[in-house]
């Protein structure tokens, strides 16, 4: 015969709190890193005791004070209600504990061109390769209807659409 369960309980430290919350933001879309409430939050952090970001309260329930960046270029409310999402979700489903309040207080924009120049270098970078593969087909077609058959003199030459509508308008000469 089984034995009936017994009902427990368990307990989730603070600290395990605010790790499940600061993988849930860090996580999320457009935000770039947490910031410190006050000075002396800065101090202690630069000192090595306290971690930016995140305060919690159990006062009436589960209270969370957020404190991030976002990166330029990004709809802040859209990112806000997204990391709202983003811990609410992760705390129900990793602690099932119901949270009460999360106030969301973006510190700032951070603009970060590296990011940008790099994006802008690949797609340079992918306009040549398309471009040189354009070439290489059109010279091996070439060949291959040289060795087969030559079209006739007053035939028109047969156009090829493009791969995409990208490669068409780079192929146009400038006016």
């Amino acid at each position: 015969m089984p034995e009936r369960s017994v009902a427990g309980k368990s307990i989730v430290t603070r600290r395990a709190i605010v790790d499940i919350v600061r993988t849930a933001v860090q996580s999320s879309y457009g935000v770039t890193g947490f910031a410190d409430a006050s000075l002396a939050r800065r101090l202690l952090r630069w000192i090595g005791l306290d971690r930016s970001g995140i305060r919690l309260s159990k006062d009436g329930g589960l209270h969370l004070d957020l404190y991030i960046t976002v990166a330029f270029g990004v709809p802040v409310a859209e990112v806000a209600r997204q990391v709202d999402s983003a811990v609410r979700y992760s705390l129900r489903h990793y602690v099932g504990a119901e949270v009460a309040g999360v106030a969301i207080h973006v510190d700032g924009l951070r603009y970060q061109p590296v990011a940008i120049e790099r994006a802008e270098a690949i797609e340079r970078t992918d306009t040549v390769e398309r471009v040189g593969q354009d070439a290489d087909r059109s010279a091996d077609e070439a060949d291959m209807r040289g060795a087969t058959a030559r079209p006739a003199a007053n035939a028109p030459a047969a156009k090829q659409p493009p791969a995409d509508g990208a490669t068409a308008s780079r192929k146009r000469k400038p006016r």
